[in-house]
């Protein structure tokens, strides 16, 4: 299990996280001149050069965001032309994107993060220009309420690109693009001029998820275990009953897909963070503030702790609790991470994703007066990075475009790289794994120098 360092303090990790952004520059700039429009939108790398890889393009505003992300560490102004020109050049398809659930990864890394740095002082402050990211905004999240499904308890969820059947535990993570638009006033319009409320989406689709995508440890069904994550649940689309758990990237529907929990516990508590922003007489119509900040605390809860336990010691999971290969690897959780061995590979991006959900879990329970339980999972999440901006995971060498090392995209379809000589995947990177690297990095980051605490709603995000 995870070996959590009470000790840690994020000024202890300053130096690490200023190498990771020397290291960074020199990647986005790599990426920049290598990866044009004519040959896709890159998503994991292949011998260190990233690659396309069609199946939907939900990682080009991690390729921009990641320049955008950069400025906001370092004021480097090549950072934010690369950023804030293919934002403009390049992103408009995907925010009236109708086929996915991907709006809040695309959209709000990219306009999202622009908006936030222009409303902080960071960037000069344009109308027109703030403006344009507001609609951006605005359209991407109404966009991504159109992909509804109902179910049967009188809920609904987010549909998947899989279909009007699916609910995939990702789209927690996604929420961000409906709370953003919701916090700009808007709201989405539809047949007859019915208006939808984004916040109550929102709301339904948290609570759908907490409900059929995370465990409790109540006999659900025979392979119930606390915190353990199902990839996707699978509804009658005719009278929205639930019918079984689904994967796509994991090993099985019965087992934990790694990415997928590390979903889980990012989208939560950045959620309840958003929450806190609302007003008890806006969430009153919604079901109130206690049980909606009460469903989310139990799931973010429930997984961080499967976490901490499924885990080995340095924090870094292998890519599904469940892997076949891992029964010949004896006990496992009980040493470190091995990126390199015959049997299972790891997930260095679910490390990433993860570390920043529990630093904010953990720095929310500590606001609400908590501070012994928020301290474990804020330690957790400083334990976890560590490792990450060291290697084996952080890639310094300077002939290999990605950042973090190790990351797996879909192993039941073959899609990663085999290295000559290695019967798994290791060594290669993901623009969705670069990201979190990043992102968690700038949280950390900010929280170590006293700067402003890190959102993606912004500076703003009272009620207008």
């Amino acid at each position: 299990m995870l070996q959590i360092d009470t000790a840690l303090k994020p000024a202890d990790l300053l130096p690490a996280i200023e190498r990771m952004w020397q290291l960074s520059a020199a990647k986005i700039l790599s990426i920049e001149e290598t990866c044009t429009p004519e040959v896709g939108t890159p998503v994991f790398t292949v011998e260190g050069r990233y690659t396309a890889q069609g199946w939907t393009e939900w990682t080009q505003g991690f390729q921009f965001g990641a320049a955008v992300l950069q400025f906001d560490a370092t004021d480097d102004p090549r950072m934010l032309e690369i950023g804030r020109d293919n934002t403009l050049r390049r992103m408009a398809p995907h925010l009236t994107h109708i086929g996915v659930h991907d709006h809040g990864f695309n959209n709000v890394s990219t306009y999202g993060n622009l908006r936030r740095l222009m409303l902080e002082g960071r960037i000069a402050r344009d109308p027109r220009e703030l403006d344009l990211y507001e609609l951006a905004l605005k359209v991407s999240g109404a966009v991504q309420a159109t992909r509804w499904g109902c179910t049967s308890d009188g809920d609904g969820y987010v549909c998947s690109f899989n279909g009007p059947h699916s609910l995939f535990c990702d789209t927690i993570r996604s929420l961000r693009s409906l709370a953003v638009a919701h916090q700009l006033g808007h709201q989405l319009q539809g047949e007859n001029d019915e208006r939808v409320n984004l916040l109550d989406r929102l709301l339904r689709h948290a609570r759908s998820t907490a409900r059929y995508n995370v465990y409790y440890g109540e006999g659900r069904d025979a392979y119930d275990l606390c915190g353990r994550v199902a990839h996707e649940s699978i509804f009658n689309t005719t009278d929205g009953r639930y019918r079984c758990p689904s994967t796509q990237q994991g090993y099985s529907p019965l087992t934990t897909w790694t990415r997928g929990l590390a979903w889980i516990i990012a989208g939560y508590p950045e959620q309840l963070e958003w929450l806190d922003t609302r007003t008890d007489e806006e969430l009153a119509s919604f079901g109130g503030r206690e049980d909606n900040q009460a469903i989310m605390l139990r799931a973010a809860t429930a997984a961080c702790d499967f976490y901490i336990e499924n885990t080995p010691t340095d924090g870094v999971p292998y890519w599904d609790t469940g892997a076949p290969g891992l029964a010949r690897m004896g006990d496992y959780l009980d040493r470190p991470s091995e990126p390199v061995n015959p049997h299972e590979p790891i997930d260095s991006s679910a490390a990433a994703i993860a570390a920043q959900g529990f630093v904010r879990l953990g720095r929310w329970f500590r606001a609400h007066g908590e501070p012994e339980r928020g301290q474990r999972y804020f330690q957790a999440g400083l334990t976890i990075l560590r490792t990450l901006l060291a290697e084996p995971y952080l890639s310094t060498d300077p002939g290999h475009q990605g950042l973090l090392l190790h990351v797996v995209y879909h192993r039941p379809r073959g899609w990663d790289h085999v290295p000559a000589g290695q019967s798994i995947p290791c060594g290669e990177s993901a623009m969705w794994g670069d990201y979190h690297l990043r992102e968690a990095a700038l949280l950390v980051g900010r929280l170590a120098e006293e700067k402003p605490y890190y959102t993606f709603f912004g500076p703003d995000a009272a009620l207008r």
